[in-house]
């Protein structure tokens, strides 16, 4: 189980929202003041997938799951197990009378891919994935299905309270088989001698019916059994002669196969003695060892002259100056040039507009000026075509005239009639009229067109004007700003030099990167060779160990190959002096079997004698004779027939009883129970060793010497001593390794597959001393570096929280505890 994502609110001290995200977190410290609440986010995970804390005192403790005054708490944890994602949620209410209940509680198989940096942070309850449990009863089976671990080998597996594994290593053995018998459940083996008696009683209670049955089979023939019994009898003392000559012949071929064990053991001595071969390539190991640490440090020195340079290049393009200030003043040149020659072409333009302009408003004086005149004719043609109506009516009245008559208008004599006009005066005032009131339209056109010229010509002039005014404005401000610049090219050369200490600080960045990779490229290299080196040194210790029976002398641990050749000249020592017994246990077998042989004879002419087939096995032969002749005199009647079922099933009834008493038995006296601690210690302390070798870089292992835990000092040629003779930092790795084995062991115990993905230490670690803690520290890294699982430790110390690269930093204060993440 590896969590990702824990969201809570209202959760003890968490009132508010939190999230804790631990996406990429395969190594994190739990870091905050005492009291801040760094061991509630490991309750809080307890308690999403289980319903209960271990410090609450189980599901009682509900109401602490509340934060002060709060009616309502939630908790969502999204975790991975198995390769698969799930996301368990539960919520506890208070209601109107003070109860606190779970009022929701389901799991949830989540899609694949799905990315949780996207859940909201409301808690809210949307559909996620697959429903797995959806209600707090069925959360319990499906919890155990997806982790694979019961909530109390959870909280010894991946919670791990380290001091009680400390307490542990260096406990009693009664009080460490105490411990055992809690941490692996072993009560349920009274259950099971509980049962073993009822069974017990049943079987006897069969036993006693078939005996009284076979007490009422009466009235067999006499004589016909008396026969039969003879008969019995006679392959009865045959099965004695049989059974006296047996154990001769037994004991004949006892001593004809212990001889050909010894012989075979004998074999199987030479053929490990002659078996011990130094591993091809022995001798390069510790070459390849020191070759790889010079080209890791040459790669690391080059790496350091790497970032020399390039933090040589980044001081001297800081010192180059402002990039962006270089540009605004080029930028500033090309605006200068630019609007230059745009003023020159703005004030010809002001110069033009203007000129136009004042054409424009002569054109329209002039137009006007034509324009009253052509008003003045019109009205001129307006009166004379008055006066040629009134010239018309008097040529009218004239018509009538004759010299002599009398004016009919003014009533006096006329001495002499005009002459009568050929043309109408009315009509040449009408044709005068028009064509001055068409002048006049054409005059007031004009005066209009040229009126919006000059009004259009006018807003131009105004334009340029203003255009003008900001061309030299803007001219005047990059005077300023070009005030004491250095030249353009100055500038451009600068620009180029930006440029080319950028492009030598990207090459510079990318021989560091390149350096960095060939750095780790060569540590891996290191690891390699040094991972050789000790499995070079593990074979031999596995070849030395296969030979221990034997005792195989000391070996210098300073040298593999030496050690090597050292152990195979003594085994091909110790090989030439067991071939030379060879002859003489080959001698033993022989004779052996020829008595064994002789006894076979024996036996077969007391089968002889009895005219009774011998067979490969004179005991089954016996047996079959016997039981052939008790055939017989069953035979005689059904019920004796009857009886021999009887028996049969009688032997049967009271084998089951006698298993179920001697299962109750051994349950009873805690003698399985005794077996099976003995068989977990065993385990217990191989899978421990093999971690402590790892932690300690192959220095100790551990082993046990009568429930005694003792370490094996392979630094010290291979010294056994207690485990407190450890330091501080050694008796942590200890420990670790036999809280790691334990946590593994627990797994294997339980009925469902277990997904060991993380392991959490919540210990305080503020009494160590600082080399301690730096063995603390180193042992933590080691651990999270073999990538198995995400690492996690709540402390807070800082100079081991600043070794961890993920820090989550709980800080409380007077309303709510909330989590922010540091480091990596």
């Amino acid at each position: 189980m590896r969590p990702m994502r824990l969201d809570m609110a209202g959760f003890t001290v968490f009132r508010d929202e939190t999230t804790v995200d631990f996406t990429d977190a395969d190594f994190f410290a739990l870091i905050g003041p005492t009291g801040s609440g760094k061991s509630t986010v490991l309750d809080a995970i307890c308690f999403a997938l289980y319903g209960m804390v271990p410090r609450w005192g189980g599901a009682r403790g509900l109401a602490n799951a509340l934060a002060p005054s709060a009616t309502e708490a939630r908790v969502r944890l999204v975790f991975e197990s198995g390769g698969a994602r799930y996301v368990a949620t539960r919520v506890v209410r208070r209601d109107g009378r003070g109860n606190v209940k779970t009022a929701n509680a389901g799991l949830q198989l989540m899609p694949a891919g799905f990315d949780v940096t996207k859940l909201d942070t409301g808690l809210s309850p949307d559909d996620l994935g697959e429903v797995v449990a959806g209600t707090p009863a069925e959360m319990e089976q499906a919890v155990l299905e997806a982790v694979g671990l019961p909530y109390e080998q959870f909280t010894s597996c991946v919670v791990l309270p380290q001091g009680q594994f400390a307490d542990f290593l260096h406990a009693k053995p009664a009080t460490r088989q105490q411990i055992l018998v809690n941490l692996l459940g072993l009560g349920v083996y009274e259950d099971v001698q509980k049962k073993a008696t009822a069974r017990a009683a049943q079987a006897e209670a069969r036993l006693e019916a078939v005996d009284q049955v076979l007490a009422g089979l009466t009235g067999v023939d006499d004589e016909a059994l008396a026969e039969a019994d003879a008969r019995v009898e006679r392959m009865a003392e045959l099965a004695a002669a049989v059974a006296e000559a047996v154990p001769e012949l037994a004991a004949a071929r006892v001593t004809a196969r212990e001889a050909a064990a010894a012989l075979t053991a004998l074999d199987g001595e030479l053929t490990v003695l002659t078996g011990v071969r130094a591993p091809g390539g022995v001798t390069a190991v510790a070459r390849a060892v020191a070759a790889a640490r010079a080209e890791a440090e040459a790669a690391s020195t080059g790496v350091s002259l790497a970032e020399e340079r390039e933090e040589k290049l980044r001081g001297e393009l800081a010192g180059a100056g402002d990039e962006s200030a270089l540009r605004l003043l080029l930028r500033a040149y090309d605006d200068r040039d630019r609007l230059s020659g745009e003023a020159d072409t703005v004030r010809a333009a002001v110069r033009t507009a203007n000129d136009e302009h004042a054409a424009a408003v002569a054109a329209l004086a002039a137009a006007r000026v034509v324009a009253d005149r052509a008003d003045a004719e019109l009205e001129a043609a307006f009166r004379a075509h008055e006066e040629a109506k009134a010239t018309d009516l008097a040529v009218s009245l004239r018509v009538h005239l004759h010299a002599g008559a009398a004016c009919p208008v003014c009533e006096q004599p006329v001495v002499e009639v005009p002459a009568v006009p050929a043309d109408s005066a009315v009509a040449a005032a009408t044709a005068a009229g028009k064509a001055a009131r068409a002048a006049t339209k054409a005059a007031q056109a004009t005066v209009q067109e040229r009126d919006t010229a000059a009004r259009e010509l006018e807003r131009l002039l105004v334009q340029a004007r203003a255009r003008q005014e900001q061309v030299e404005a803007r001219l005047a401000e990059l005077a300023g700003q070009l005030a004491g610049a250095a030249e353009p090219a100055v500038l451009r050369r600068e620009l180029a030099e930006h440029a080319r200490l950028r492009r030598a600080l990207e090459e510079a960045a990318t021989a560091v990167r390149a350096g960095r990779e060939t750095a780790r490229q060569a540590r891996a290299g290191v690891d390699a060779a040094e991972e050789r080196l000790r499995a070079a040194w593990r074979a031999f210790d596995t070849a030395r160990d296969g030979l221990a029976r034997f005792g195989p002398p000391a070996t210098d641990r300073d040298d593999v190959a030496a050690a090597w050749a050292a152990l195979t000249d003594w085994a091909t020592t110790e090989a030439d002096r067991r071939r030379a017994d060879r002859a003489v246990r080959a001698a033993a077998v022989a004779e052996a079997e020829s008595l064994a042989d002789g006894v076979q004879r024996a036996i077969a002419g007391i089968f002889a004698a009895a005219d009774v087939p011998v067979g490969d096995d004179p005991v089954h032969a016996a047996t079959v004779a016997v039981e052939r002749a008790d055939a017989e005199r069953r035979r005689l009647h059904e019920r004796r027939e009857q009886a021999g079922t009887l028996r049969e099933q009688r032997a049967g009834h009271e084998r089951e009883a006698q298993v179920a008493r001697a299962l109750a038995g051994h349950l009873r006296a805690n003698n399985f129970e005794r077996w099976l601690l003995a068989e977990a210690l065993d385990l217990l302390v191989d899978g421990a060793s093999g971690i402590l070798r790892e932690l300690s870089s192959g220095q100790y292992e551990l082993v046990h010497d009568k429930g005694e835990f003792v370490v094996v000092d392979h630094h010290d040629a291979g010294l056994r001593r207690g485990v407190r003779t450890l330091s501080g930092g050694e008796t942590f790795q200890a420990s670790l390794a036999l809280a790691l084995a334990l946590s593994e062991q627990l797994a294997g115990m339980s009925t469902t597959a277990a997904s060991l993905e993380s392991i959490v230490l919540d210990e305080g670690f503020g009494t160590l001393d600082a080399a301690t803690l730096d063995t603390v520290a180193a042992t933590l890294e080691n651990l999270a570096a073999r990538g198995d699982r995400m690492v996690g430790v709540v402390t807070h110390v800082p100079a081991l929280a600043e070794r961890i690269p993920v820090r989550f930093e709980v800080r409380k204060d007077a309303r709510s505890a909330r989590v922010e993440r540091t480091g990596r």
